[in-house]
């Protein structure tokens, strides 16, 4: 055991951090980065809290924030393409939030790097999933929201968003299951389906999500499972686009 020299202050020890538990430094770097100071710094701690963390983990911003993300990127698509009718709209929305997209933006703010998470999702390589990385994005979202009100989230979404080129083409792209089915039910006026967890099992590191897709307008539900919500609601998605009558292409 060392020992202080006689007139020597001893040298203080320096505070150990939590394990899984980002430094107050890193948080702020991501702050500056983000370009938004939290009034209330609580509100982003939670956002970057997977649930293999602990109880007040991020979910409940993810799903605000994926509202609010949709909004913002729905205006701005909205008025930068006034020629395209509402299918082709919705179909590049889709393709600005698809999970890459926030995936590829999460990496660029340093999420990974913040992100708390359990032993279990860290040995598994749980801050480098692009499902992960995408859900914490919009919990982020969330949280400004929260915090600030929704011309500040705006204007975060307006800046990451910013240099990514809108194009008619979007609408050429691929459409995933869920587009799909919301553009063959607004051809015809119906309402749109309704997603809802049904479960989700396994252990935090690995977990599988059972979500229901309900057409109320058809009187028809269908099933998916996936190893996150989006994957999971895609699945269900297309098992009810197998079931609609006639061909929903």
């Amino acid at each position: 055991m060392a020992v202080a020299e006689p007139g020597k202050a001893k040298p203080k020890a320096k505070p150990k951090l939590k394990p899984g538990k980002a430094p107050v430094d890193a948080l702020t770097a991501f702050s500056q980065r983000l370009g938004h100071d939290f009034a209330n710094p609580q509100l982003l701690s939670q956002a970057l809290t997977h649930r293999s963390f602990g109880a007040d983990h991020n979910e409940r911003l993810e799903y605000l924030g994926d509202a609010v993300l949709s909004l913002v990127i729905s205006e701005r698509l909205f008025l930068a393409m006034d020629a395209l009718p509402e299918g082709e709209l919705s179909r590049a929305r889709a393709h600005l939030v698809q999970q890459s997209s926030l995936h590829e933006r999460a990496l660029q703010l340093g999420i990974p790097q913040v992100l708390k998470l359990g032993e279990g999702e860290k040995k598994t390589g749980g801050q480098q999933r692009p499902s992960m990385l995408a859900d914490a994005f919009e919990a982020v979202m969330g949280a400004i929201y929260l915090d600030a009100g929704y011309e500040a989230v705006r204007a975060v979404i307006l800046r990451l968003f910013e240099g990514t080129e809108l194009r008619p083409e979007v609408k050429a792209a691929s459409k995933d299951a869920k587009t799909a089915l919301q553009e063959w039910m607004q051809a015809r006026k119906h309402a749109l389906p309704h997603y809802r967890i049904v479960a989700i099992t396994g252990a935090a590191h690995a977990q599988t999500f059972d979500v229901e897709c309900e057409v109320p307008a058809l009187n028809l539900s269908r099933r998916g499972i996936g190893s996150s919500r989006r994957s999971a609601e895609q699945s269900a998605a297309a098992a009810v686009l197998e079931a609609l009558p006639g061909d929903p292409s």
